[in-house]
């Protein structure tokens, strides 16, 4: 398998603390994409994935998987072993439901807000082919959803080890890089979200985290 990659970008993380987590890797031809470089939108690139976006996995057969959620689908059933969608299918679908939750109201958050503030993004408010322009407004709106969202993230958390019960899963992933990104735009968790911050400083450390 090929992973395109870039290695400050909050989206291809996801893939690849997934990849990590699976013990894969290491195995694997990694290709860096210089996103600020403006690399994806190089014909090279295109080729590879028309959509211009990174992560895109590129399994032994040329087939590509173009999304962070796709990989994460492919690499459950490739490598069931460690589970990171859930055993059952009431954990699956409960799992599903939080990442879905956290990267529609938490992630998309963010990049509303980046995308239609940040100077090196004007002309490209959206990811992908087509060039949009930037909303100040949408910057805003993106700014409270993110903060609200983190407002309430210590009760999503609660008592338990990881967001969704016992094992760790690509809600967990989705999470963490979703705080770390949110640190581009200067919001963070509030200091005295007491199970957030117990959960952050575990999932943080695990190895896969820094890779």
């Amino acid at each position: 398998m090929k992973f395109y990659d870039c290695s400050t970008a909050p989206s291809p993380r996801r893939a690849r603390i997934a990849l990590a987590e699976k013990g894969l890797l290491d195995d694997i031809e990694v290709v860096e994409v210089n996103l600020r470089e403006g690399e994806q939108r190089k014909p090279e690139f295109a080729a590879v994935n028309p959509y211009l976006t990174v992560p895109v996995l590129e399994l032994d057969d040329g087939r590509r998987i173009a999304s962070s959620t796709g990989i994460f689908h492919y690499l459950e059933a490739a490598v069931p072993e460690p589970p990171l969608m859930g055993r059952t299918p009431a954990e699956k679908g409960l799992v599903g439901d939080l990442e879905w939750r956290i990267e529609m109201d938490g992630f998309m958050a963010i990049g509303e807000c980046l995308r239609n503030t940040a100077r090196g993004m004007a002309g490209r408010a959206l990811t992908g082919r087509h060039g949009y322009e930037q909303i100040p407004e949408l910057g805003a709106r993106g700014r409270q959803r993110i903060e609200r969202f983190f407002e309430d993230f210590d009760d999503l958390v609660g008592d338990r080890r990881f967001l969704a019960g016992d094992d760790y899963t690509i809600a967990d992933i989705t999470a963490m890089v979703t705080v770390d990104f949110a640190k581009w735009i200067k919001v963070s968790l509030p200091e005295d979200a007491a199970n957030a911050q117990r959960w952050y400083a575990e999932v943080s450390g695990r190895p896969s985290a820094g890779r």
